[in-house]
């Protein structure tokens, strides 16, 4: 991999963990509104955004990492060896779906009336989609995927 991808991936490992930051703490806030019928105040809103952008960005990192990758290939071997398959498949289809919770989760609270309601989806399409983040990342003890903490 040259300059431009170690660069890249770098970030795109660095920067997972203030999705995750963002993430959890969206969640964590989300059902405490829910379940405590809170007010959805302006930082509700922007915390539960700011998690959405972070993803995004994150999700971009990844698909112009996925061009550069060594650990992604288009080869008949692909699904047969593991890394490959994860990376080229697994990986890229799991956060791409957890991309489209976040977004759904964000849109449809937006639209809600009252409060409850509002924390209600962030809740459930941000936790939907921080379950799938967690299994989708290559985490430094699933040895046979060659990955590291950043």
């Amino acid at each position: 991999m040259d300059t431009f991808g170690r660069i890249l991936q770098s970030s795109h490992s660095g920067w997972r963990w203030i999705v995750l930051v963002l993430l959890i703490t969206a969640v964590v806030k989300a059902h405490l509104g829910w379940k405590q019928n809170k007010n959805f105040k302006p930082s509700d809103k922007k915390l539960a955004l700011f998690a959405m952008i972070a993803f995004h960005i994150q999700f971009l990192f990844g698909w112009v990492l996925y061009f550069f990758s060594p650990k992604v290939a288009f080869i008949a071997e692909t699904m047969s060896i593991k890394i490959l398959r994860f990376f080229t498949v697994e990986h890229s289809l799991i956060m791409t779906i957890a991309m489209v919770l976040i977004t759904i989760g964000h849109s449809k609270s937006k639209k809600k009336e009252t409060d409850t309601q509002k924390f209600r989806m962030i809740a459930i399409f941000y936790t939907l989609a921080l379950i799938l983040v967690l299994a989708g990342i290559p985490w430094p003890f699933r040895t046979d995927l060659a990955a590291g903490w950043f």
